[in-house]
This record gives structure tokens, C-alpha cells and sequence, in this order.
């Protein structure tokens, strides 16, 4: 039973990165949502300074790429350095496989403003101010939310006066401390150092060396970032007796500051901050309609980068089940895949984060020396030289579990089968597959094509929802004319893939509701022919959700309809 006079579809507590992210990608897809933010505005002093290419394609997908670039520097190259200023290793990704490049240093409030700007385009998305949540209640088919009326910057001050507002479901982007994550009765666990740091946010970078530098110094460990728009950041670790007020003594940041700036410069400071990492991870991130997202659901120290990037990809997982759901192609079921999927890769990154950060905050001499030491032998090997310099070392998210397809089996619900040789059975391709590995659960890559006589990014091309793609063949010649009527009711887009030299043949070929795409840089017939593989149903956040010979789409699909929970039959196959 749904929600009697519901307000909204979506109720999205915080105007952070994630949770406007959250509201651009549901009112791209005509979801109508609230969003409701104690604070009077958005922050409007650094936080997050990486963006990846992952968080990039989200972005892309928002509409909002050109908006956001301004306010990025691309291939932003991080260097850990010891004590001295020597090199102990270096992260420089070459390549852009999902179509923009690996890194990117950015200045977060800007970008969340352009963010917050880009949800004018939406009638059917609000936002409000000075509202902070205090209660939460299940009724028929959604959520009732009650909110304070606050003002101040942080909402300090309560003005006395309440309102309520029922939506089909609540998803809480309000941070570390959140309301909605308190609510739902899950446990916070992992770890919380007791290492405390100062940030200090600079204008008019006085030093104007680009790129980020990890200071591995015992003497005190440190980060320098060059960032867009003349702006430089520091970070060093406080020791345990420098109380957390020492940071607002103009002498002490000098101090702090005098072996990385000229004597006698004169700061523009932004902000000065204390923090501490966190390395924390919610038991559930769903209860009921009500779910949680970004650092309500996990939070992870700064090393990575990754924070601001694990919340993107939350809600790049959340939003097209939720739409899905809402607009009737999905059961509700689909959105327990959510934590399914998220879960495990959050935790990853988590960890990594948390190694990393041991490995940079040694102040025992002898312990430094011996890291020191065991880095510059191992980067006398290229191989694991190469390992660091491409990241290879950072978890690249891929869902084992949830709405796949196993590509061995055809197993709805379960990825791993396929790419575990003592359990895989036999793959048919398994002979001529150059890569072994089952792209399912993985992303897609995103080469340039040509599409209606335009040079387009891959997704611009597939669109907002799932797409059905062949390499040279019309993948509606694959399924059944009842599947193909399911196809359409879930709005799955029928794509022909093709070198250039056969553009016009195909047009000529395909159906009337197949799309043809120009692979004019051959990265998707490398990619077809690598894995051995003619067709892949990719996701609305294009992830890979079946790989199949042609000969198996039918039943692909028949799968991967369980796998996502699939309801948006065509009235005569109900049941």
C-alpha cells in the first residue's frame, strides 16, 4: 500500500556532496525529492580536495561535467615523501578508461555549489534551510520526517516552530554523526585513532607547486596540496600534549609552517581546523523505506581520497533502484542489493585507508628508516614501481553479489562463481578469452563513440537507464518478441556497437528500436574480443550486470530479471 498523500517521492536529509548528488541523479530521472539542511547554507570552506574518475562519470551522468571542470586540476599526481623531501613513492594513473582522467585535485565547495545550482532544473526538487531532523516515523508505505526550524550557521538556535513532511522513503546524507543512522538503530563500528591533525587552508598559494605531497617526516608527519584557483592546504599531525586550542595561536601555525614557506610570508588563510580519522563502517544501511548514505554510512581517514568519492558512489548505486522502484520496474526488493553491493567495497577502501595512514605517521626514527628503506628497494622493481604509480593497490569497486548475473552459470543474484577458477565451470569462451576475469560486476568502459553523427562519451550515448549492448549484431534479434516487450517496459536501450567501416550497413540492418554507436577508437571491440563475450547488460550506473555469447541473451535476461527483482512486465506475462 503506498503512501497516502506523500509530499515528495524522495526525502534527502543534507545538502553535502552526496546528498545533492543524490537529488541531481532522482531529478534528472523526474523523481520528485526535498532536500532538508540544518545549517542556514552550504559549507563554504574546503573539505574533500580528490575526485576520481569514477565520482567524474557520476557527475557526467548528473549533467553537470562542464559545471564542475572549472573548479578541478586533472591528473593530479600524489608523491610520498620522508623527511628529507625524497621521494619514497609516487601515484600517477595514466589512462582514462571511464572516460576522464584518474585524479583530480578539487575545490569542494565550489563544486558542491555548482551541485546545488544544478537542482534549478528541477520543479520537482526543493530545497530548504535551517531544518533539522528529530524524528523519524514508519507509516503505510513510507516515512513521516519531522523537522526543527533552526537558525545560525551550524543551527544552533531553535526557532520553536515544527513541520512534517511524508515522502516513500528518507535516505540520510547528514554526515558522521547522523540522525537517520541513530534512528535505525545500527551499530557504528571500526576504529577512531586517537591522532588528531590541524588543516590550514591557504588563498594566494604562497608556495604554487602543484600536485599533493605526503609527508612521511618523523619530526612531524605533514600533507602539502596544490589546488585549483591559487588555493594550498596543509595538514600536520598533532602530538598528544599540544592541546586541540594550541591551533588558534597564530605562533604555533607558524611554527608549524616554517619549513615549508619563506620567512616573513604573509598568509591568506581560509580555514584552521582540528579532525581526527575515522575508520567506521554502519552494520545496515537499510531499514525499511529509511536509508543512509556517505558518511552517515561509513567514514574513512583522508589518505585515499576517498570519503567524498565513496559517497558518490553510494548514491550512483542508490538512485537508479530507487527511481527504478518508484517508476514500477523494480519490487522494492531490489533496493536490499543496495547494502548488498556497497558494503564490501566501502569496508575495502576503509582498510586501505587506514594502512596507508600507518604507513605515513611513524615518529619513531628507527621505524622510519626501516619504511624508508624497504621503499626505495622495492622501487628498484618497475613491476611494483608500476603497481603504486597506477594505483593498482586501490580496490576497484566490482559486486560479487546483488543485481548480476554470473556469467558461468547464468546464476541470477552471484558474480563470483565466474571468475574463481576452482569453482568456475567451464566457459565456452574460456579458450579465447584473453582476460579471464568476467567483466560482470565490473564497470564498463567509456571510449569516445560517434552517435547521431556526434563525437559523444559512451554513456551519453547508452542514456540514463540500462542498455543492452552487442558488438555487430542487433541485439534485438537476441530475445523472444515477449522479451523484447519486456525490454521496452523496462526501458532497456537496444545498442549495435560497430567499427566504423560498418556504420551504414548497420543502420540499415537494425530494427527500428535499435541504436547504432560508431566505436571510432576500437576500445570496444577490444573490449568485446578480450573477454570473448557479443553482448552486456549494463546498468543505469554502468556496471556490468551480464556478459553472454548471443546465444545465451535470452536466458541472460530471464536471469537477470530475478537477479534486480524485475516487474515491469507487459500485462499479458504478470503473475
Amino acid at each position: 500500500m503506498g503512501v497516502v498523500n506523500a509530499d515528495v517521492d524522495v526525502l534527502v536529509i543534507g545538502t553535502g556532496p552526496v546528498g545533492l548528488a543524490l537529488a541531481n541523479l532522482l531529478g534528472i530521472r523526474g523523481v520528485s525529492v526535498a532536500v532538508m539542511e540544518k545549517r542556514d547554507q552550504l559549507i563554504d570552506y574546503p573539505r574533500g580536495v580528490g575526485l576520481d574518475d569514477e565520482s567524474m562519470r557520476t557527475i557526467q551522468a548528473m549533467g553537470l561535467a562542464k559545471e564542475f571542470l572549472p573548479y578541478t586540476i586533472p591528473h593530479h599526481i600524489m608523491r610520498l615523501v620522508d623527511g628529507a623531501g625524497n621521494v619514497i613513492l609516487t601515484n600517477n594513473p595514466q589512462g582514462e578508461p571511464y572516460g576522464w582522467p584518474r585524479k583530480f585535485g578539487f575545490l569542494q565547495p565550489l563544486a558542491d555549489k555548482a551541485s546545488f545550482e544544478g537542482l534549478s532544473r528541477f520543479p520537482h526538487v526543493t530545497t530548504t534551510f535551517g531544518r533539522e531532523l528529530v524524528k523519524i516515523e514508519e507509516v503505510a508505505g513510507g516515512v513521516r520526517a519531522t523537522f526543527e526550524h533552526v537558525r545560525g550557521e551550524e543551527g544552533e538556535e531553535r526557532t520553536g516552530e515544527q513541520e512534517t513532511i511524508t515522502a516513500k522513503y528518507l535516505v540520510g546524507c547528514e554526515g558522521g554523526r547522523s540522525f537517520t543512522r541513530k534512528w535505525m538503530g545500527t551499530e557504528f563500528e571500526g576504529k577512531s585513532p586517537s591522532t588528531r591533525w590541524v588543516v590550514v587552508d591557504v588563498n594566494n598559494d604562497p608556495l604554487g607547486a602543484p600536485n599533493v605531497y605526503l609527508g612521511a617526516d618523523p619530526n612531524r608527519p605533514y600533507v602539502s596540496i596544490g589546488l585549483p584557483h591559487g588555493v594550498r592546504r596543509w595538514e600536520f599531525m598533532l602530538f598528544d600534549d599540544e592541546p586541540t586550542e594550541k591551533v588558534e595561536d597564530n605562533a604555533f601555525i607558524e611554527e608549524l609552517l616554517s619549513e615549508h614557506i619563506p620567512e616573513g610570508t604573509k598568509l591568506d588563510v581560509i580555514r584552521r581546523r582540528v579532525f581526527t580519522h575515522h575508520g567506521r563502517m554502519a552494520r545496515s544501511f537499510r531499514k525499511g523505506n529509511v536509508l543512509i548514505a556517505g558518511d552517515a554510512a561509513h567514514l574513512m581517514p583522508v589518505w585515499m581520497g576517498q570519503g567524498y568519492n565513496s559517497g558518490i558512489r553510494d548514491v550512483t548505486n542508490l538512485s537508479w533502484k530507487l527511481a527504478g522502484v518508484l517508476q514500477g520496474k523494480f519490487s522494492p526488493a531490489l533496493l536490499d542489493t543496495y547494502d548488498v553491493e556497497r558494503r564490501d567495497h566501502a569496508k575495502a577502501m576503509i582498510d586501505l585507508s587506514m594502512t596507508f595512514g600507518t604507513v605515513i605517521k611513524p615518529t619513531d626514527k628507527k621505524v622510519a628508516f626501516a619504511r624508508d628503506t624497504a621503499a626505495k628497494l622495492m622501487n628498484l622493481s618497475p613491476r611494483v614501481k608500476e603497481y603504486f604509480a597506477d594505483m593498482k593497490f586501490k580496490p576497484v569497486p566490482r559486486y560479487g553479489r546483488g543485481a548480476v548475473v554470473d556469467q558461468a552459470t547464468l546464476k541470477p543474484g552471484e558474480a563470483d562463481r565466474s571468475n574463481d577458477p576452482s569453482r568456475r565451470p567451464r566457459i565456452i569462451t574460456s579458450r579465447v578469452a584473453v582476460n579471464k576475469m568476467s567483466p560482470v560486476g565490473l564497470q564498463l568502459i567509456q571510449p569516445k563513440v560517434e552517435y547521431n553523427g556526434a563525437e559523444v562519451l559512451l554513456d551519453d550515448a547508452l542514456g540514463l537507464n540500462h542498455a543492452m549492448v552487442s558488438w555487430g549484431v542487433d541485439p534485438a534479434r537476441l530475445f523472444t518478441s515477449e522479451q523484447l516487450a519486456e525490454l521496452a517496459a523496462a526501458e532497456i536501450k537496444l545498442v549495435c556497437a560497430v567499427s566504423p567501416t560498418q556504420v551504414e550497413w548497420a543502420k540499415q540492418y537494425v530494427s527500428e528500436d535499435t541504436e547504432v554507436v560508431s566505436d571510432i577508437t576500437g576500445a570496444l571491440k577490444g573490449f568485446f574480443d578480450t573477454r570473448a563475450v557479443g553482448t552486456v547488460l549494463v546498468r543505469p550506473d554502468r556496471f556490468v550486470a551480464a556478459a553472454m555469447l548471443n546465444a545465451q541473451a535470452g536466458q541472460a535476461w530471464e536471469a537477470y530479471k530475478r537477479a534486480a527483482s524485475v516487474r515491469a512486465y507487459p500485462k499479458s506475462t504478470e503473475n
